[in-house]
């Protein structure tokens, strides 16, 4: 009975003030976000020595833009490559979001829609060697 006195009740739901979904301070966010591992972490590696923070923060479950313009060709081969099977050890996906900048993103973050090239053609994930050569 209670249902249908729901369904048929003309009152209208009060709404939620916007304010109450805002209502913590930015200390109090950080420190939730750091609780659940949700952090957008920005990374110009220099080195390829420095691949494996990369993949520390993915194991850590945060999200990481990485932006290879500072190593040679070489070296961003060798990231890609560790990242990509660190990345597949953790079910998390690579997406390449402008020439030389990658997102790394673990199993718990959900990325929608694609970037496309100049062309308007979307880039094929199997050729990640050829995208390095910027």
């Amino acid at each position: 009975m209670g249902f249908l006195k729901k369904l048929f009740n003309d009152e209208p739901e009060k709404n939620m003030d916007e304010d109450e979904f805002y209502s913590l301070s930015e200390e109090e966010a950080i420190e939730e976000a750091d609780k659940s591992g949700n952090k957008m972490i920005l990374l110009e590696p220099r080195a390829y020595s420095e691949s494996q923070q990369i993949a520390d923060h993915l194991k850590s479950r945060n999200s990481v833009v990485v932006n290879l313009k500072r190593v040679t060709s070489d070296q961003a081969k060798r990231i890609i490559d560790f990242l990509t099977g660190t990345l597949y050890a953790i079910g998390g996906d690579l997406q390449n979001i402008g020439p030389g900048i990658y997102l790394c993103t673990p199993k718990n973050v959900n990325v929608q829609g694609k970037i496309t090239d100049e062309d308007g053609k979307g880039k094929d994930k199997d050729k990640v060697e050829d995208e390095i050569d910027w």
